[in-house]
């Protein structure tokens, strides 16, 4: 085959090669969901804790207690469900004995998961060892950790629809950026604002 003639193949395979390419993404333009991309770099954001089909998330929290996606405030120490949110008598890490969690043992479906939020972190483990007989008896996997952490958790695991349940303590000690600063004074000013 002469270079001429070896020319003209491959510019016929470089042209059907760009035609059945140029085909196949005019096809698959076409299986694209409907609103799934706007153009022009335009990009959405959808905000789960104000979608309220997704059940109660907490929003914040403080040393007083929560604050829920429903606009609810919870003060002192919570069970929160999926759809539902308890008080728990319960102010300190060392006061979550086996009664403090038998609600827990009662449920039913049975929970996938147990969240704990012990309030600020804690290297004390005597701690875990008291609840792994309790874990044990009742098959109820736990997670336990700081509730800055176990808050962060509750949500992703309740927004993939798991049975979860988080039982959480407010924390002594909380670090503030100047961020949080402002919007917790932007929240309260529209509070006090005259509508």
């Amino acid at each position: 085959m002469n270079f001429v003639k070896m020319g003209l193949f491959i510019n016929l395979a470089r042209n059907s090669i760009y035609q059945i390419t140029r085909q196949n993404i005019h096809q698959s333009a076409g299986l694209r969901q409907p609103g799934a991309y706007s153009g022009e770099g335009k990009t959405s954001i959808h905000i789960l804790n104000q979608d309220k089909d997704l059940g109660i998330l907490i929003d914040g929290y403080s040393q007083v207690g929560f604050r829920l996606n429903n606009q609810v405030t919870i003060l002192g120490s919570m069970v929160i469900f999926p759809r539902s949110v308890l008080s728990w008598k319960v102010d300190d890490v060392s006061e979550i004995t086996e009664e403090a969690l038998s609600l827990f043992s009662v449920l039913e479906p049975k929970i996938d998961i147990l969240v704990l939020g012990v309030g600020d972190k804690i290297d004390n483990f005597n701690f875990y060892q008291k609840l792994l007989p309790f874990s044990r008896k009742h098959r109820i996997p736990f997670e336990i950790l700081p509730t800055e952490q176990a808050c962060a958790t509750f949500n992703f695991l309740n927004v993939e629809g798991r049975n979860v349940v988080a039982a959480l303590i407010p924390p002594k000690h909380i670090v503030t950026t100047a961020e949080d600063e402002l919007q917790s004074k932007l929240r309260y000013q529209n509070l006090y604002e005259d509508k």
